[in-house]
């Protein structure tokens, strides 16, 4: 089972479940509608990597806030990405199936480690660095679906399990990315930088 690490230690994680189309501007960059309800759909244990790995040129990169579950109440924060097979969602998307194919695979839930947080999630902000350049930006106050928006409507239909992470999706700025680009990951809170996870994107041949 995969893992991922928290206080300094490694923890097994049931599931990651998703938050998509939590942002605005991102669902106008993909054309999507504006959904009328929190779309949600899970990535399984087998998906965490600590290692970005290129896939294909349609692999696109979405960078999260990413919240630890303990005794369904956030105890953890940390950055992820959640990788999409582009080309395969679009198929799957224009025949109305679901999106495993496309979102589930292996090595694409990428994490960093979690760090503990009580403090106030309205302050919490994102960004993702690709080679230096500020590409992803994301704040509480332009989320849709505000993290306890996402705790009630997930666990009225679904139990947390203790460790699991819940990617509370992307904003604008998602795109296809190259081996050896140097990815950043920064979470913020109240302005002060409480994590930094940095990845060079391996080629998936040398798995």
């Amino acid at each position: 089972m995969q893992t991922v690490q928290y206080k300094e230690h490694e923890v097994t994680v049931s599931k990651v479940i998703c938050i998509g189309r939590n942002y605005v501007e991102h669902i106008e960059e993909l054309g999507n509608e504006i959904p009328s309800s929190m779309v949600v759909f899970n990535k399984p244990n087998s998906a965490i990597s600590d290692t970005l790995y290129y896939f294909s040129e349609h692999c696109r990169f979405e960078g999260e806030i990413c919240f630890l579950m303990r005794n369904s109440q956030i105890a953890g924060i940390g950055f992820g990405l959640d990788l999409t097979h582009a080309d395969i969602q679009n198929h799957l998307k224009s025949k109305g199936l679901p999106w495993e194919r496309a979102k589930a695979f292996d090595h694409s839930a990428v994490l960093s480690e979690f760090v503990p947080y009580n403090g106030d999630v309205t302050t919490l902000e994102m960004k993702l660095f690709i080679n230096d350049s500020l590409i992803q930006f994301a704040t509480y106050d332009l989320m849709m679906y505000k993290p306890a928006v996402m705790l009630s409507e997930i666990n009225s239909f679904m139990s947390f399990e203790d460790n699991d992470i819940i990617m509370s999706g992307t904003p604008k700025g998602v795109g296809t990315y190259h081996v050896g680009d140097r990815f950043v990951g920064q979470i913020f809170s109240d302005d002060t930088l409480i994590l930094e996870k940095s990845w060079i994107v391996q080629d998936l041949k040398d798995l």
